[in-house]
Parts: C-alpha cells; sequence; structure tokens
C-alpha cells in the first residue's frame, strides 16, 4: 500500500530511533525528530500507517509502536491448512501443523486472476463471480480449460480442442452450443490452474 512523503519519514524515524536505543520513540520524540509542531499529526501519521499494516501498537504499555516487517511481494500470504475435511461421511478431526498458500498453487510460474461472468462453465463448477487463477500462456493442450481470445476482441473461458483447421471452444454447460472458429482466428491467453469463491 503506498505511503504519503511524510508517512515514509516517520516510518524510517521510528525504525532508526529503535535501531540506535532498542526501544520505540514517544510522541513527543517523534515530533522533535521530524521538526513537527503537532502531537495530534504525529498520532495522525501513526494511525494512518497502522492501518496500512506498516506498524503495531499496543494501548496498553509505553513506547510500543512497533514496525512490522513489509509483506512479501513474491510470497503470497500464507493461510493455517488445518488438515482435511470429508464432504461424505465424517472423519475424525485432527489438527495438523501446515501452511497453504496460493504460492502452493502457482508456483513460480506467471499467473493472473479474472472474475468469471455468466454460466458456460458450470457443469466444471466455475459459475459467475468465482475467480479464475490463469497461468498466462500462448499454447494449451487439447481438452484444457483456456482463456481464448476470439477474432481479436473477444475473450472466452471454455474448453480448448483443435479439430482440423478449426478450434472448437466447449462450453460446460449442457444449454450451450460449442464455439467453432477458425484457428488463425483463435489466440491462446492462458490456461486455468485453479479457482477461487467467495460466499
Amino acid at each position: 500500500m503506498a505511503v504519503t512523503k511524510r508517512q515514509k519519514e516517520v516510518l524510517d524515524f521510528i525504525s532508526g530511533f529503535v535501531q540506535r536505543n532498542g526501544y520505540s520513540p514517544s510522541f513527543e520524540e517523534i515530533a522533535r525528530g521530524l521538526e513537527l509542531k503537532s502531537l495530534a499529526t504525529v498520532h495522525k501519521h501513526i494511525t494512518n500507517l497502522q492501518n496500512k499494516g506498516l506498524l503495531q501498537r499496543s494501548h496498553n504499555r509505553s513506547r510500543s509502536i512497533d514496525v512490522l516487517p513489509p509483506r512479501s511481494k513474491s510470497h503470497p500470504d500464507r493461510l493455517p491448512l488445518m488438515g482435511r475435511i470429508a464432504a461424505g461421511q465424517p472423519v475424525e478431526a485432527i489438527e495438523i501443523a501446515e501452511t497453504i498458500s496460493l504460492g502452493d498453487i502457482i508456483g513460480n510460474r506467471e499467473v493472473f486472476a479474472l472474475e468469471v461472468r455468466g454460466d458456460s462453465m458450470q457443469d466444471e463448477h466455475i459459475v459467475d463471480g468465482d475467480f479464475v487463477l490463469v497461468e498466462k500462456t500462448r499454447t494449451a493442450r487439447q481438452g484444457e480449460i483456456v482463456v481464448a481470445l476470439v477474432r481479436d476482441s473477444e475473450a472466452t473461458l471454455k474448453r480448448y480442442y483443435i479439430e482440423g483447421d478449426v478450434v472448437r471452444l466447449q462450453p460446460s454447460n449442457a444449454e450451450m452450443e460449442p464455439i467453432y472458429v477458425p484457428i488463425s482466428q483463435v489466440a491462446i491467453q492462458g490456461r486455468v490452474l485453479g479457482m477461487l469463491r467467495k460466499y
């Protein structure tokens, strides 16, 4: 999340103060160090940096401003993987100490997300409002779910089949017909790796 020039100065001052002294500065010391006339201004900057996840403050102790480590951009936040859950017969609940992240799914591939509109892939359990994780690639194997650009203007999510000099873009919805397009008028933009859904 972006910080202003002044917020960066506040953050740098606090980091430097902690490194030199081994404890956090008071609001008065921050105001003096940055030549700010008002403690309210210091409080505003601290609150904004807290809201951006860059500082943490405990209200029940003095000198409690802690600089948080920056979140890594290359490794998405990890979630605790608490075990397995039965979707059939119940199983014994055993907690395991593992984590999972988007990085476990996408690896080091170049991946982007798209929000799904429509129900042409509902039989694959991909429905309107879901997010598909798409590996950026120009090629695909028969039957893979792809993002295809048709006639340089229309993008669609379908299963991909080459049939001679024609591409069949197959919906996964029994009520919809496949789309047939000359192979020269189809460009693969990526293939689906996974799907996310919000409830």
